[in-house]
């Protein structure tokens, strides 16, 4: 047996207490190595995302009204692109508000009358007379239409013809009227053919519905020379 000294062996002893507390200094440190291999999940990684702009769950659906989220790769609208799509489609309040008060008059919104006639010249002249009966403004622009008729409702001559003139826009407020001129050759002068009639029918310009007047008039030509009747176009007030 090989005699170690007191001091040796105390020497050794406190080394292998130096190892093991290194040893427990090294676990409490969280350096421990793990034996088993690192786990791979299946499945597809989400796209980056700009930090300053907010995540949007998919499933959520959006807000009725609300404008839908752009799809992957699609660029975002831009402003110059939506006050495009406004002026395309009108939205403005004020374009609006101004083909509401600019539109045609319409036959339920006038009241017709046959003014007195102005005869000259071998002519017989008649103003007829739509006014306004609405209570809102509204225009009348070109032709009227009319057809003389019998007391049983058959039309009497021919359509009548336009005369040659520049149409202008009326704009009638409630109550104001407009006229144009129905005008013939006097039957007695040209020969023609005649017929009294029991009404004038007058249409309102780019409307088909027909004003129904009595006509007081006399006798008007409907065939034969110099049987054409004329129109002008119309003006504003309720007589020439």
């Amino acid at each position: 047996m090989v005699y170690t000294p007191r001091s040796a062996r105390r020497g050794a002893l406190l080394a292998g207490s130096m190892a093991v507390l290194g040893l427990l200094t090294a676990c409490g440190n969280g350096q421990t190595v793990h034996s088993n291999p690192p786990i791979t999940a299946s499945g597809t990684a989400a796209p980056a995302t700009d930090a300053s702009t907010p995540a949007t769950d998919a499933s959520t659906p959006s807000a009725p009204g609300s404008p839908a989220a752009p799809s992957a790769g699609s660029p975002a609208p831009t402003r110059a692109a939506s006050t495009a799509v406004s002026r395309a489609t009108g939205t403005s309040g004020s374009a609006g508000a101004t083909a509401a008060t600019g539109t045609r008059c319409h036959t339920s919104e006038l009241r017709a009358s046959v003014g007195r006639n102005d005869p000259g010249a071998g002519q017989e002249n008649f103003p007829l007379v739509l006014t306004n009966a609405s209570h809102r403004t509204c225009t009348l622009r070109g032709f009227p239409g009319a057809a003389f008729v019998s007391a049983g409702g058959a039309q009497l001559g021919p359509d009548p013809r336009r005369e040659s003139g520049s149409a202008t826009t009326v704009t009638l407020r409630p109550g104001q009227s407009a006229w144009a001129g129905l005008t013939f050759s006097n039957p007695e002068v040209s020969g023609a053919r005649t017929a009294k009639p029991a009404a004038l029918l007058i249409t309102p310009p780019d409307e088909r519905d027909h004003l129904k007047v009595a006509w007081t008039g006399g006798a008007v030509p409907v065939s034969g020379n110099s049987s054409s009747v004329f129109l002008t176009v119309f003006s504003p007030g309720s007589a020439p």
